[in-house]
This record gives C-alpha cells, sequence and structure tokens, in this order.
C-alpha cells in the first residue's frame, strides 16, 4: 500500500486546554504540514492565524516516516469571547504542495461538523455550568460506547442556541431540560488499555505499523525467547494471546509475571489476565490513534493471523464483534472529541494493571530491564497522545527534545534516558483557570510508599505532594477535585481489600483505595478540614466499573466543606452484575444507618448520604452499565444535578436519600 492511501489525518483535532487567551490542539498527521486555523464568532471578523512547523504556537514531533504529531498552543492577541460559539476551520497544506493545496475539515473529516453547522466549534465558558466525565474505555468490550452518548447530547443541545443560558433558579425547575453546552469533557483515567489488548485490535496494531513506517525497537532481557527486537516479537508464534510466556527467566520471575502481565486470578475483582500486553513504542502509538479515531481503520484487515490454535479462534472471533462495533462509533468519538476540551489523567491500565501498587511492586517491575521498558513506553506513549495536551508547559525543552530523540531511535541509550526522567517526572498533575477551577491530581506516582511492609498498598499520593495540593486549594471557594480512584468509596469493597491485604495479598483484590493507607487518609481528610480549603469540593472519579454519588459531610469542633464523591465508570466497561448486586445488597445490609457494624466500624466522623439511581431495583445504590457522567453546577459551585447517560439510552439521575445517610 502507497503512503498516499493514508488519509493526511490519522487522529484528531482533539481540543485540549482553552482559556480567553489561549487555544490548545493536539492532531496526528500523516506528512509535515502547514496549518491554518481561522476562528468565527458571529458577526465579528474572524481571526486568521498561519502557523509553521517548530514556530510560535505549533510544535512538531515526528515518529515515523508517516505519523507526525502536531501540538498547537497558540496564544491569541485579541481574547475570546464568553459564553458563545466560537466556530472554527483548521485547514492543512501538504509542504511539498503550492497554495491550491491547502484542505480544511471537510476534505479529511466531512462527518467532523454537526448537522446545522458550517464549521466545527467550541463555548468557552464563563462558569463551569455543566460538564462530562468517565473513565474505562476497552475497546473489545461487548457493548456500546459512552462517548457516542456524549456525541448524541451536544447534537441535542445544537438544537438549541448555545449561547442562551438560563438562571440557577431556571435551570432548576426545568428538570427534564437539556442542560447548558457542557464546559468540558474529563477522562479519568484508562482512555487505553495498554495492558488487556484484544487479538484483533493487536493485529491491526501490526498493520499499522507498518503503513506508519514506524521505526524497529531492540528489546533487552527476551533473547532466550529469539525476541530481539520489534520484528521478531511481531513474528514470535507467541505473540498472540501467549505474550506471557516470554517473560525472562529469573529468580523471582513468578512476581515478575504477576506485577506485569496480572499472571494471578482474582477472585473478589475478576480481571482478565492480559495475554496480548503492548510492548513496544510503535505499538503504543498506533494503539492511540486506533482508539481515537476511524481514519487509520482504512485498508486494515481484521482476518486473523495465522498460527492460532481452536481457542485462540474461538477468542478472536468473539473479539471481533466486539471490535468491529467499535470501530462505527469512532467518526462520534471524534467529533465529539473536536468540539468540547479534552481533560485527561492516567490511571492504571493506561500504563500496566494495579501500576506502582506497592514498594514490592516497584522494586520488581522497575528492577528488570524488560519491564521497564513496556511501562516507559506506555508512559512516553501518555505523555505525546494525553498529557501533552493538558499542560504544554510542564514539558517544554529538554523533555520534549529526548522524546523526539526517542521516537527516532527507540531502544537507544537516548530512549533509556527518557524513560528514566518520566519515570521520576513530578508534574503530571495540573490544573486549569475553569470557575470553579478543575484541579486533576495524578494517584498513581505521588505514591505513598510503606515503610514498614514492601507489599502493603501504597498511599495514593505522599505527603509532599497531598501538601501541594493543600496549597493549590487555598483561598478556592469550590472546586472540581479529580481523583482517578474515588476518595471515598463503597464501604464494604474497602473492608474486604483492607482483609486481603492483611494477609499479604493486595494483588489479588486491587487493594488501591484512599483509605487504605493511614497517612494518606488522614492527610487527605486534614485539607478537606483546613479552614482555607473550599467549602464545595466536587471529586469526580473512575476506575471501579460501577458509577455512584455520596454527599459527605466531615464533622468536628467545627462544620466542615460540602462534599460530592462523583464516580462515572467505565465508558466502555462494566462491572460483573451478579457479584455486584451481591455487593451492593450486602454493603446496605452491613453498613446501614441503624447497624451495629457500621456504629463499631466509624472512624472518620463523617456522615455519609448515598444517592439513589432513580429507575434502579428497590435499594440499588451502584449503578451497572456502560455510559458517561453529566454533572450539571450552579454559580456557587453545587451540583444541582448529577446523572448518568446510559449506552442502552436511559438517562439516570442520582437522587438524595436524607434517610439513610450513615456516621463513618
Amino acid at each position: 500500500m502507497t503512503p498516499n492511501a493514508l488519509p493526511l489525518v490519522l487522529a484528531g483535532p482533539i481540543l485540549r486546554r482553552l482559556a480567553r487567551e489561549r487555544l490548545t490542539l493536539w492532531i496526528a498527521v500523516r506528512e509535515p504540514v502547514q496549518l491554518r486555523l481561522t476562528l468565527v464568532c458571529g458577526a465579528a471578523l474572524p481571526q486568521s492565524h498561519l502557523l509553521a512547523l517548530g514556530g510560535a504556537g505549533c510544535r512538531l514531533l515526528t515518529a515515523g516516516t508517516r505519523l507526525h504529531y502536531l501540538l498547537i498552543d497558540l496564544a491569541l492577541e485579541e481574547l475570546l469571547p464568553l459564553d458563545r460559539w466560537i466556530g472554527y476551520t483548521l485547514a492543512l497544506r501538504p509542504l511539498d504542495t503550492d497554495d491550491a493545496g491547502w484542505q480544511d475539515w471537510s476534505d479529511w473529516a466531512p462527518d467532523l461538523c454537526y448537522p446545522g453547522r458550517s464549521s466545527p466549534g467550541f463555548v468557552l465558558p464563563s462558569r463551569v455550568g455543566a460538564l462530562l466525565h468517565g473513565s474505562c474505555r476497552k475497546p473489545h468490550f461487548d457493548g456500546s460506547d459512552g462517548l457516542l452518548e456524549a456525541d448524541r447530547l451536544l447534537a441535542r443541545c445544537l438544537g438549541e442556541e448555545p449561547e442562551t443560558r438560563r438562571s440557577a433558579d431556571a435551570e432548576r425547575a426545568a428538570h427534564e431540560a437539556l442542560p447548558t453546552w457542557p464546559s468540558l469533557l474529563m477522562l479519568t483515567g484508562d482512555q487505553v488499555y495498554a495492558d488487556d489488548v484484544a487479538g484483533p485490535m493487536l493485529r491491526a496494531i501490526h498493520q499499522l505499523i507498518a503503513r506508519l513506517d514506524l521505526p524497529d525497537e531492540p528489546l533487552a532481557g527476551m533473547e532466550r525467547t529469539g525476541v530481539v527486537n520489534a520484528q521478531s516479537l511481531y513474528r514470535h508464534p507467541a505473540g498472540f494471546y501467549r505474550r506471557e510466556t516470554l517473560l525472562p527467566r529469573h529468580r523471582r520471575n513468578y512476581a515478575l509475571m504477576e506485577v506485569l502481565f496480572g499472571g494471578v486470578e482474582k477472585p473478589v475483582f475478576t480481571t482478565d489476565s492480559a495475554h496480548n500486553h503492548l510492548i513496544t513504542l510503535a505499538e503504543v502509538l498506533a494503539m492511540y490513534l486506533l482508539v481515537w479515531s476511524p481514519a487509520p481503520w482504512q485498508g486494515i484487515s481484521l482476518e486473523p493471523p495465522p498460527g492460532l490454535d481452536e481457542a485462540s479462534h474461538a477468542l478472536y472471533r468473539t473479539e471481533r464483534l466486539a471490535i468491529e462495533g467499535f470501530i462505527a462509533e469512532l467518526a462520534a468519538v471524534r467529533r465529539l472529541f473536536a468540539h468540547l476540551p479534552v481533560a485527561m489523567i492516567f490511571d492504571d491500565h493506561d500504563i500496566t494493571d494495579d501500576w506502582n501498587l506497592s514498594r514490592e511492586w516497584e522494586e520488581i517491575a522497575y528492577g528488570h530491564p524488560f519491564s521497564k521498558r513496556v511501562i516507559g513506553n506506555a508512559l512516553l506513549g501518555y505523555l505525546l497522545n494525553q498529557g501533552w495536551g493538558n499542560c504544554p508547559e510542564a514539558f517544554a525543552g529538554q523533555t520534549l527534545e529526548l522524546l523526539q530523540q526517542s521516537l527516532a531511535a527507540p531502544g537507544s541509550a537516548t530512549h533509556e534516558d527518557c524513560i528514566e526522567r518520566l519515570l521520576g517526572f513530578d508534574h503530571w498533575h495540573y490544573s486549569w483557570p475553569t470557575t470553579p477551577p478543575l484541579v486533576v491530581i495524578d494517584s498513581r506516582t505521588h505514591r505513598w510508599r510503606s515503610e514498614s511492609a514492601a507489599r502493603r498498598p501504597s498511599g495514593l499520593m505522599g505527603w509532599e505532594a497531598l501538601t501541594d495540593l493543600q496549597q493549590t486549594l487555598r483561598g478556592q471557594p469550590a472546586v472540581l477535585l479529580v481523583s482517578p480512584a474515588p476518595i471515598f468509596g463503597v464501604k464494604l469493597i474497602e473492608a474486604i481489600q483492607r482483609i486481603f491485604t492483611w494477609f499479604g495479598q493486595p494483588l489479588l483484590v486491587d487493594a488501591e483505595n484512599w483509605m487504605a493507607h493511614p497517612g494518606a487518609a488522614h492527610a487527605i481528610l486534614n485539607i478537606f478540614r483546613h479552614p482555607r480549603t473550599p467549602q464545595h469540593f466536587i471529586v469526580l472519579s473512575g476506575d471501579v466499573h460501577y458509577s455512584f454519588v455520596y454527599d459527605v459531610e466531615l464533622r468536628g469542633r467545627i462544620r466542615g466543606p460540602d462534599i460530592w464523591q462523583i464516580c462515572s465508570s467505565g465508558l466502555r466497561n462494566a462491572f460483573p452484575p451478579r457479584l455486584l448486586d451481591v455487593l451492593d445488597r450486602a454493603n446496605r445490609w452491613l453498613y446501614a444507618p441503624r447497624s451495629p457494624l457500621n456504629w463499631f466500624t466509624r472512624r472518620r466522623h463523617m456522615r455519609v448520604v448515598p444517592r439513589k439511581p432513580e429507575g434502579t431495583p428497590h435499594g440499588r445504590r451502584l449503578l451497572n452499565g456502560s455510559g458517561i457522567g453529566l454533572v450539571e453546577i450552579d454559580a456557587e459551585g453545587v451540583p444541582w444535578r448529577i446523572r448518568e447517560l446510559l449506552t442502552d439510552g436511559r438517562c439516570v439521575t442520582f437522587t438524595r436519600r436524607e434517610s439513610e445517610s450513615r456516621w463513618d
């Protein structure tokens, strides 16, 4: 297949951080291009910006002969208006063409625009009146995509004038009305599953690597298997569904398998073993393109590779049906990303399962060159595809220079240096200057490691990171705080995790919750109680594969802030239904307000009011099913309506049940 058979735009455009004076946009293209960005708002004269590669406002990174990443981070001379539709046109011109070679969105993504609009666009809000959030998007999950529901919501919103904003009182009265245009889309973790890849997806990844002409990568630590580089890995008989057999043999190989490939069955929260874990940098880069855009799927064959046994063939056929459904919805996902500013943060599956769960996990995973490379490659992919647009200035200078050299020569000493730098990087967290401000924490690399026992779960944030967070929050009346794992979780599930941790088996139950580490739990609760931190906290979380809402009040000598723990998970994933039903029922019985067990386990002077997802079976508090969260917020920073848009067409509202409040 010739290079011209590839579409010019491979993925994007994806809107990232937006402000009145700055616009950030990410795009992946087949070849270097010149860009022309035009902004149009009402009758005002269009703003046109011609951007040269490598110049001010446009950074280029090249990963292969036919894969180039562009991050537009444009400082605007004229401030963008608030609460009005701003249309934009991104035109591209390959460098080897003349002025007649300009191509805009109608040439390379004719379905990028919503009906009734002449271009893509966005709304820059004076305050956050509504937002969408979700996590855990697994392509081969047997179901639809919550991002598709978000796209449908935007299409319905455009039936009304997005510039029109109701007062808070009018919004409350119109309970069934559409929300205001969402201010942002917050993806709270597991945007990709690097550790759980379907066979058809891996088949597509390898074809795309060849089409993009991504460079080969030498691999250390696998010589006994005959795998010395990426190409020998792709051809290896164990390359599909049996990658865990390629692990190097050494004294603690059992632990390395457990850490990296999920080789241990988890009896409480079951997870399939990840037999197609991404290994090379090229695999990670191709995966991102394939989960965010329909364009790179053009010309890809999903026929199974040779050499599969009967069981693998059967699994491949099942996964293929799910992947074909996933592909069919990607055009809507691309359109959504082009219309809302998208904020992202990693959780474990963006890198590998149970990433940094304990000090023992880190010592094993980073102590071997093979596992360190696998983790490092996923982290490089996260930086390039997700982290870069969250806060571009955090990655300026040497970090991007090392990244470019690593992309050009994966497996080189520079590549190893880049991985080492990113493993020690401490600015994955970020804030956006919205009203209320969006504060996104890194709960994966700022861990509070146990000094007493290496197997004990680490705290989700260390003392220094929590101190910095407190300084960030000081003086704010309200905040949107993003924690990938819920800060206030389901009490029974946390109790089960504590039991398994006590027996020295935290990996068996993903024992990662804020209350699992006494130091981290005490510190985060003290931040909430501090008199100079916000009085209204909206905590957005994911991770757990079910959705729930708790209203939390912290009591002490003085009344603490109002906290809403809002969990939406997953976008394209779900919890085993029967198991969740058992856990939900048991949690309500064992920790009911009048339950003796609840009284005996009270520790933190918290009043917790669970919300009921309306329309679900009697008593249910945990909502299962793929979808996306929709939170509507008043001028004081208080969520007045919390809903989940499910892929089965239901719109479920979480209703406060005062009579079910309990002390914890």
